[in-house]
């Protein structure tokens, strides 16, 4: 199985910077994204790039966070700019299941994959 792992969460101000890694253990022609998760709250998708490179963000942090990966690594990036309180949350790592890329292929974009393959999360905290 696919695994990755997240690393880079922590504490930032208001208006700071984190930039979050994920690792993982193969190349990943389908999709890969980044989801975070608030206490009480839903896990939500945060930005999503796919085999083309190709990003999409949520419209909350479109414009502050930027999504890369490293082909000849397999490694994922998250970078966060002007961080909000609201940011605060679990953040995960994952990549698209095979039957999701197989069926998906490029008709629909990754916000329509089937993320089967999870990181344990790092935390990010953000303070006024």
């Amino acid at each position: 199985q696919v695994q990755a792992v997240e690393s880079g969460g922590g504490s930032a101000q208001a208006g700071g910077s984190l930039r979050l890694s994920c690792a993982v253990s193969a190349h990943i022609s389908g999709c890969m994204g980044w989801f975070r998760q608030a206490p009480g709250k839903e896990r939500e998708p945060v930005a999503h790039i796919d085999g083309d490179h190709s990003a999409t963000y949520r419209e909350s942090v479109e414009g502050r966070f930027t999504i890369q990966k490293d082909d000849a690594t397999n490694t994922m990036y998250l970078q966060m700019d002007n961080l909000k309180p609201e940011d605060s949350a679990v953040y995960y790592c994952a990549t698209e299941g095979y039957h999701s890329y197989m069926t998906r292929a490029g008709t629909l974009s990754c916000w329509s994959a089937k993320f089967e393959n999870w990181g344990r999360g790092t935390q990010v905290t953000v303070s006024l």
